[in-house]
């Protein structure tokens, strides 16, 4: 009976050894195993483009009337695919935070192992009085096969402080997150207000260049006509004929620079390019309400509330943890542990046991390092601090650089304007001479032309002065009291937005939303 135990118990080991064996070579093999490039293909390619395309526009509301620009900004900050990823880097930098959290906890660890051996584990000894070998015959000291758990818990003290002070760090790392997300919004509302005017100044301008265009080409038509009929000289044709062709390259010219317009204002709210935008112009498109707001408001608001300024402030923090962790490393470490152990082996008289412990260790070598690690902290904090007073000068500076070009855009609107209203009165007299036969074609064309080149000249100065106005905003750090989320309904978020509009161009200061 002992006789078959010890074949099967043989029969076990080698059919062990055996399926070891082939796993070690299966392993062997794959490691050698070379790896080659594989390309995508143009189907897969045109698959995953696809998808991309269609989840940019899913969840995103069809364009159903003409687009007001309370509507756009709110279209922008919904469904812009640049600030989703603002608000997805947010959600990565809270979520680092909360698995940061999770390391200031004491570590438990659970394991469970086995082992097998081909031949029993047999030992001799030997007297430690003689050096002899001792007369008692070799001893089996465990079984060859035998399984064990553990149930471990150690906490270290110096691991609780260098993943309390990580914690901190990742937590302003959180709120500077943040101030990207803001300022993000504040570079998306400048843009959507410069691609709106600009589009609304190539929805106006759209019918009378064409039609403009059209009469020069008639004019042209008609001057090469009386040239090649001898009815006027040939040098007076071909003058004719010259401030025709210039005409219309100033009309094409202006033609091409509009026609980006709606394409760009379709990306920045994230509709389908390839469709028509009909947006509709405000009723009050210039306000002067920021004249009235003295500078040292403007940079008490500056410092309070402007994103990049703040984002300095807790970049100084986190260099200031940064040297606490430094001076962690310079303690001795403390750490505490406990466990529960198990095991099956048959020789051991006590299968069941308990530990606990503790230990200090320090780094003896570790302190010739000290000096140059805290000379190391103590810069980065000065680094930092002079950061943050680079950032505040460079900011108060974008601040009064601002309000200057607020001011100037506002002078060089006012001034386009008046321009745009004398050459639309002359062209219209022009017209009007034109239809009684008492004045030329190209005359007509010529004025026409200027008065198209002055309502674009007034249009381009509109859009400039509300960029401006949005840079002088946007340095001050205002912005429309809105949620860090997408799930706000766009009506809702458009009637923020309106409200927004409406306390800026009466020169209301409302602080920046708070970081949540």
């Amino acid at each position: 009976m002992l006789s078959r135990l010890s074949e099967v118990k043989l029969v076990r080991s080698r059919t062990r050894i055996t399926l070891f064996a082939s796993l070690s070579a299966m392993l062997a093999l794959s490691g050698c195993a070379s790896t080659k490039p594989d390309p995508l293909t143009a189907s897969e390619l045109a698959t995953v483009s696809a998808a991309d395309r269609q989840r940019a526009q899913q969840d995103v509301e069809p364009l159903s009337n003409a687009l007001t620009l309370q509507e756009a900004i709110a279209r922008a900050i919904k469904y812009n695919l640049g600030r989703r990823t603002r608000l997805m880097e947010e959600a990565l930098a809270q979520g680092q935070l909360d698995v940061g959290n999770y390391e200031m906890l004491p570590k438990l660890v659970a394991s469970a192992g086995y082992r097998d051996r081909n031949k029993d584990l047999i030992t001799r000894s030997t007297d430690s009085v003689t050096g002899q070998p001792s007369l008692a015959h070799p001893y089996i000291s465990s079984d060859r096969t035998a399984t064990t758990t553990n149930l471990a818990f150690t906490w270290s003290l110096l691991d609780f402080g260098q993943s309390y002070y990580a914690s901190r760090q990742n937590a302003d790392r959180v709120l500077i997150a943040a101030e990207h997300r803001r300022k993000a919004l504040h570079n998306l509302i400048q843009d959507v207000e410069t691609a709106f005017w600009r589009a609304a100044s190539a929805q106006k301008l759209r019918g009378e260049v064409k039609t403009t265009i059209a009469a020069a080409e008639d004019a042209l038509r008609d001057s090469r006509k009386s040239e090649s009929e001898g009815l006027r000289s040939p040098l007076d044709a071909l003058r004719y004929q010259r401030q025709v062709l210039e005409n219309l390259r100033l009309l094409e010219s202006i033609e091409q620079e509009l026609s980006s317009a709606r394409i760009e204002l379709a990306s920045l709210i994230n509709a389908p390019l390839g469709r028509d935008i009909t947006v509709v112009e405000p009723a009050d498109t210039v306000s002067d309400a920021w004249q009235n707001v003295s500078v040292d408001k403007m940079e008490e608001l500056v410092i309070a509330n402007n994103a990049e300024l703040r984002e300095s402030f807790y970049n100084a923090r986190i260099a200031r943890m940064e040297t606490r962790r430094a001076l962690l490393k310079l303690f001795p470490g403390l750490s505490f542990n406990y466990s529960v152990n198990g095991s099956d082996d048959s020789y051991l008289i006590h299968q069941h046991w308990t530990e606990a412990g503790a230990q200090l260790s320090f780094n003896l070598l570790g302190v010739l390092s000290a000096p140059a690690q805290m000379r190391l902290a103590d810069a980065g904090v000065a680094v930092a601090d002079q950061r943050r007073m680079m950032t505040q000068m460079i900011v108060l500076t974008q601040m009064h650089l601002a309000h200057l070009q607020y001011h100037n855009a506002l002078k060089q609107f006012e001034r386009a304007d008046s321009i745009w209203k004398v050459d639309r009165d002359i062209a219209t007299q022009v017209a009007n001479r034109e239809s009684a036969k008492t004045q030329s074609k190209l005359d007509l064309v010529a004025n026409e032309t200027a008065a198209i080149l002055s309502e674009l000249r007034r249009y381009q100065a509109l859009s400039q002065f509300q960029a401006a106005a949005s840079r002088l905003q946007a340095t001050l750090g205002l912005e429309p009291a809105i949620a860090a989320d997408r799930n706000v309904p766009l009506p809702e978020l458009t009637q923020t937005i309106e409200t927004a509009l409406r306390q800026w161009n009466t020169g209301q200061l409302q602080p920046a939303a708070t970081v949540k």
